[in-house]
């Protein structure tokens, strides 16, 4: 793919726009020192741990249009449904990296990079989402029942949903644990063996990315994929564990964007949503399709982009993909932002089909 342009500031976005993606993603590691941890500081996670699940409440705020002043709703390969942005009064609301929807219900099963679940239900008129309610978050528990953060466990990142429960991966420590399902909060998880290359993965730019094979002859078998690949070779890393064929694969490097999410669509293919970020350009998002016979041991993929968006549209810093099928067979992506927990940046969900 030839590289593209960069990218330009949303049009109209007061002087404050830019500060406030450098101040959050600098806490989430996506700048280089000393200016990282210098802006680090302002944007601390809450220590908030409810062992039993608690009840919050959420406000949904309507997003009607992606691209700031446009009425326009197919982007790529993918058609804009609608959007919510969320708030709470609960401190530790925010920092959403990973994403599930599951059941006819639209239950919503997400988690937090300071240690919780989040659980809800996305309300909807057709495909579109109107709100989120019946919200309830705790906080992951060890063996004991020990909260994970209190054990330097609270940078979680990734989540997937397996058919002997619900795996979460942890940045840093670069652990997967799995936990019961179809409902975790308030239960007890366990460590899962990893391969020696996850456990290799970079401080800050490991295991961002979590998917089950959810049919076939490598059905239940976890896809891991590293945020970013090495000076030696930019291609991202990717795991599979367990299964009848275990290894390691690559996925190319586009651009300069490194992965935030991952799931395999009721296609059968793997759908991975990346993210890039500079001071210069602000933050920009894309997601990318592959074949899933190409994602074997030892092999290096390429897939087809089907949505690129900059600051111009209506997005944060995107870190959650839940891909899954519509009431009347379309493919939806819903997406969430992490806001690091910051006042200067939002939570956002948004949804698409695939045209």
């Amino acid at each position: 793919m030839s590289r593209p342009s960069p990218f330009s500031p949303r049009p109209g976005a007061p002087a404050l726009g830019r500060r406030r993606f450098m101040l959050g993603l600098a806490a989430a590691g996506l700048m280089a020192p000393p200016l990282a941890l210098s802006l680090a500081r302002a944007v601390a996670k809450p220590a908030i741990l409810p062992v039993t699940p608690l009840s919050i409440e959420v406000t949904s705020i309507p997003i009607d249009r992606f691209r700031a002043g446009g009425d326009e709703t197919r982007f790529g390969a993918l058609t804009f449904l609608g959007g919510l942005r969320l708030a709470s009064g609960f401190a530790g609301f925010g920092g959403l990296s990973g994403l599930r929807i599951t059941g006819h219900g639209e239950h919503v099963l997400a988690l937090t990079d300071a240690g919780l679940f989040l659980s809800g239900q996305l309300e909807t008129e057709g495909v579109r989402p109107v709100r989120l309610s019946r919200v309830r978050v705790a906080a992951m528990l060890d063996e004991t029942g020990r909260p994970l953060a209190e054990s330097g466990r609270a940078d979680t990142e990734s989540l997937a949903v397996g058919p002997d429960g619900i795996y979460v991966g942890i940045e840093g420590v670069n652990e997967v644990w799995r936990f019961p399902g179809p409902d975790p909060l308030g239960q007890r998880g366990v460590s899962v063996h990893v391969p020696e290359g996850v456990k290799a993965l970079a401080n800050n730019r490991g295991m961002e990315s979590l998917a089950v094979i959810p049919s076939g002859p490598r059905a239940g078998t976890l896809i891991a994929i590293g945020e970013a690949g090495t000076t030696a070779n930019p291609d991202l890393p990717g795991f599979l564990i367990g299964g009848p064929r275990p290894g390691r694969f690559l996925i190319k490097k586009s651009w300069k964007f490194n992965a935030t999410d991952a799931d395999v669509g009721p296609d059968g293919r793997l759908y991975l949503l990346e993210r890039h970020y500079s001071p210069s350009d602000g933050v920009s998002m894309q997601i990318r399709r592959f074949e899933m016979d190409a994602v074997r041991p030892g092999s290096t993929i390429d897939g087809e982009v089907l949505i690129r968006a900059d600051m111009g549209f209506e997005i944060d810093n995107m870190e959650g993909l839940s891909v899954t099928t519509g009431p009347s067979g379309e493919t939806l992506l819903t997406l969430i932002s992490d806001d690091n927990f910051s006042p200067l940046q939002r939570t956002v969900l948004l949804r698409f089909a695939l045209a």
